[in-house]
């Protein structure tokens, strides 16, 4: 059944296409005239990393000058609007929510090389009422996939550079709707880099991205389909600690790769393919109401590699215990114990170990083969392997909006989206390095009970009846968990906007429902009658209201109110306890109440055009879900955090200035900050025994991590006689990192009680990253040649190569204690040495475009 489906999905996106050639609709004039920055979305934008949940919100609205410019203009450090996470953002397609169901985010890879069917877009910020939804409190857009909005003709363009990806090239035709009522659109896009040529170190690119879209008018009605997807195959970037940054003297080091025989090989490789189906159906039903309906399904599938190991070493090369400093305290010189002469010997030891060459700081492929050959001439499983983790869904949504023009100066719009996800998680076995067997078996127990023990066994249903063991894994065999997520949603929503005079206003509101449901395909011998098969369905109404208004003061002057309250219920990715081991919710699980409200000034003239806010946000009851391994009791961690309570606050301004007819000086701004005001109740339960335990995380103080809270910039902007040259200044300042949970857990941090019997807690800092200023610019040109236009355009990022500039990373989740019972702490302070990203130094893109 499953196969079909995939079938019947990815058949559904294989129209067949011819080409017509029409005049241009004022619609797709706009477009063409649409700035660049709209519609080209960057790597950062496109979630080039997933090693850290990279985030980034963009919006375009119009009427400001803040939130049309700074999606882009921010977008190399990963700017968060208002630092909400992408969660708190939504994006549609024709009308449609594309978010991922289970994770709540919209994924820009989703639409990565359709720059050119991207550029029709209608933006919202969170009080502006729109057509297509109420919208998010980190603002929403609602891109426009039908064939007759985008401009007609045909584009070519070709782009170079040293980026993420190398080389660009990419064609695209759309026929503009002929006399016949027909309409098609076509659109092709390849990006490549390999090992040698990408940015990083030991990454490589290989993307395909292709649309295909038709539509067709019938008297009242227009109907089209479009599909889309983008097979990916890509070699990732992880982060390092910056003693590993210093040896290497690269601050774009990747520990993520390795030479095997000589040859660049790369342990995580991202596989990501999402055909994508949507159908529309477009009903004018009179003058004043208008009905649109589509139908969205999609397959994603999604794979990231990774090293793993059976009793051996870590085989990462920038493993904590690599690093000189794992030998030396060099953050405490009241160490005695960890500062003798033989610990100054062992650090320049492996100093000089990892100065020595290149291949020393990567991961060594052949010792690994090696390690595996010896292992099984022993008669023993594979001491390491390569494993990836699937994250496959496959997705139907149908949504309808009906528009009503009530009288002159009110209109009311409303709508239903009806959702199904099924997500299928399940990791396999990739390649098993010279290993000639494995099984089944969850390695962290044994040693301590048998491997034939019924709580080491991942799944008691393929155990052999007679031995006791578990099943022998091959390659492509899934191993270690394997289980789907159900998501069902439903929701309305209404807005009604109204002009009384000067005074603009909009009421918006919705209801819905939601439901998460866990299918195990693996019964779990930590819990084998709550792992296999379906568990309680979790069930939540969720809903809210949006008041927004603006009052015209007269000669360019408007103040602005917005105000609104929201029930958002928890996403699948937190909701779940331990969703590898069984089909337990996370305890205390609750809906968000979110609360939030603005005011704003706006100054509109013919030579400016200003724009300043105040934003206050109130989050309560929001759910955290993290994993990791703890080396202090040698087992993975699944853990929920929740009851946290967060508040973001502060200002933001946006100046166009109109200094002659072709310059123009644009200025951006902000003032924030986003921190976690309460300590959270959290319950973790290790893959050592299975049993779940209590504790609290030291969260109040805690900030929201990987943006920048502050943000400037300027642009001086030429524009004339076919040239356009922006220079631009950019400032960052107040990175936070994201926080790891298992150093604030309440129970390890009390150092101390006062005279009245209270805990004196030790709140750790959380780790920040390094600020500062990046220089960009942009030079083109457009001519006209023959009936079509050529235009050629330079960008430039960080010109000024500026490489201490933090854009992510987070704190290790580990403990500086050497093991459970010990007091003795490690030399090597994970509080000092968090993982981090670094903006990449100078680096630019040549495109050019004909048109025609």
């Amino acid at each position: 059944m499953q196969t079909k489906l995939k079938l019947a999905v990815i058949a559904l996106c294989c129209p067949m296409f011819v080409f017509a050639q029409t005049p241009e609709t004022e619609a797709q004039k706009a477009a063409q005239t649409t700035d660049e920055s709209a519609f080209t979305f960057t790597e950062s934008q496109l979630g080039e990393d997933d090693n850290v949940a990279q985030e980034v919100t963009i919006l375009g609205s119009n009427n400001n000058a803040y939130a049309s410019n700074v999606g882009y203009r921010w977008s190399p450090v990963r700017f968060k609007y208002r630092a909400f996470g992408s969660r708190y953002s939504e994006v549609y397609i024709n009308g449609n929510p594309a978010n991922d169901a289970e994770r709540g985010e919209f994924r820009y890879s989703f639409i990565g090389g359709l720059n050119n069917q991207t550029r029709t877009m209608e933006s919202a910020l969170p009080f502006e009422d729109n057509s297509f939804g109420m919208s998010a409190m980190a603002g929403s857009n609602n891109y426009n996939f039908r064939p007759s909005s985008m401009a007609a003709g045909h584009r070519i363009s070709l782009a170079g550079g040293n980026r993420n990806y190398t080389l660009r090239a990419m064609y695209g035709y759309n026929s503009g709707l002929n006399n016949k009522g027909w309409a098609w659109s076509v659109g092709l896009t390849y990006r490549w880099a390999n090992t040698e040529t990408a940015y990083v170190e030991g990454t490589f690119y290989n993307a395909l991205s292709y649309f295909l879209g038709v539509e067709k008018v019938i008297g009242n009605h227009n109907l089209s389909f479009v599909t889309w997807g983008n097979p990916t195959e890509r070699g990732g970037q992880a982060a390092s600690t910056d003693e590993m940054y210093w040896i290497a003297n690269d601050r774009y080091y990747n520990p993520a790769w390795g030479y095997q025989n000589g040859k660049k090989r790369n342990s995580r490789i991202i596989k990501d393919f999402e055909p994508t189906g949507l159908f529309t159906w477009d009903w004018k039903i009179d003058d004043k109401t208008q009905l649109t309906t589509s139908l969205l399904g999609k397959y994603t599938m999604y794979s990231s590699s990774r090293l793993s190991y059976n009793g051996g070493t870590n085989p990462s090369p920038d493993y904590y215990s690599m690093m000189p400093s794992y030998n030396f305290n060099v953050w405490d010189p009241t160490d005695a114990a960890n500062r003798t002469q033989a610990n100054l010997d062992a650090w320049q030891a492996s100093y000089d170990y990892l100065n020595a060459s290149k291949a020393n700081r990567q991961i060594n492929w052949d010792r690994l083969y090696f390690a595996n050959q010896s292992a099984s001439a022993q008669g023993a499983e594979a001491m390491y392997f390569q494993q990836a983790y699937h994250d496959d869904q496959l997705a139907f949504s149908l949504a309808s909006t009906i528009k009503r023009q009530l009288t002159q100066n009110s209109k009311i719009v409303g709508g239903f989206v009806l959702s199904a996800n099924k997500g299928m998680h399940y990791q396999t076995l990739e390649d098993m390095l010279g290993a000639t067997y494995m099984t089944n078996t969850n390695t962290y127990l044994v040693g301590t009970v048998l491997e034939t023990d019924p709580r080491a066994q991942y799944d008691l249903n393929t155990v052999d009846p007679i031995t006791g063991k578990a099943k022998e894994v091959k390659v492509g065999d899934r191993f270690a968990y394997d289980y789907n997520v159900l998501v069902n949603k439903a929701q309305g929503w209404a807005t009604y906007s109204e002009n009384l005079g000067p005074l603009h206003y909009a009421l918006s509101g919705r209801l819905g429902y939601k439901s998460l449901q866990r299918d195990g395909k693996m019964r779990n011998g930590l819990d084998p009658e709550n792992s296999y098969g379906k568990g309680r369905k979790a069930e939540f109404v969720d809903g809210g209201f949006k008041f927004g208004s603006s009052l015209n003061l007269g000669g360019g002057h408007t103040v602005s109110l917005g105000i609104g309250y929201e029930k958002k219920a928890p996403d699948a990715r937190v909701a779940f306890a331990s969703p590898q081991i069984n089909n337990d919710f996370a305890h205390g699980l609750k809906s968000e109440d979110i609360f939030s409200t603005e005011i704003g000034y706006q100054l509109n003239t013919t030579w400016v055009h200003a724009n300043i806010n105040l934003f206050y946000s109130y989050m309560k009851n929001v759910t955290e879900y993290s994993m990791y391994y703890d080396d202090v009791e040698n087992s993975f961690t699944y853990a929920s955090i929740t009851g946290i309570n967060k508040r973001h606050y502060g200002a933001e301004a946006g100046v166009n200035v109109k200094v002659t007819d072709n310059f123009d000086v644009k200025m951006l701004g902000t003032i924030s900050d986003a921190e976690y005001i309460n300590d959270a109740d959290i319950v973790y339960m290790r893959s050592q025994d299975g049993i779940y335990k209590q504790d609290v995380v030291l969260t109040e103080g805690i900030h929201e991590g990987c943006t920048p809270m502050t943000a400037a910039s300027v642009d001086l902007s030429y524009h004339a006689k076919g040239w356009f040259i922006d220079l631009i200044g950019n400032y960052y300042d107040k990175i936070y990192l994201y926080y790891s949970p298992v150093t604030r857990y309440r129970s390890n941090n009390i150092i101390a009680t006062d005279e009245h019997g209270n805990d004196i807690l030790n709140r750790y800092k959380q780790a920040k990253g390094h600020g500062g200023f990046m220089v960009d610019a942009s030079i083109g040109k457009s001519i006209y040649v023959g009936k079509g236009s050529l235009s050629i355009n330079l960008m430039l990022t960080n010109i000024l190569n500026n490489r201490n500039l933090v854009t992510g990373g987070m704190e290790q989740n580990r403990q500086d204690r050497k093991s459970a019972t010990d007091e003795d702490m490690r030399a090597y302070k994970f509080r000092y040495n968090p993982k981090k990203f670094y903006a990449n130094g100078i680096n630019g893109m040549l495109n050019i475009t004909y048109k025609f």
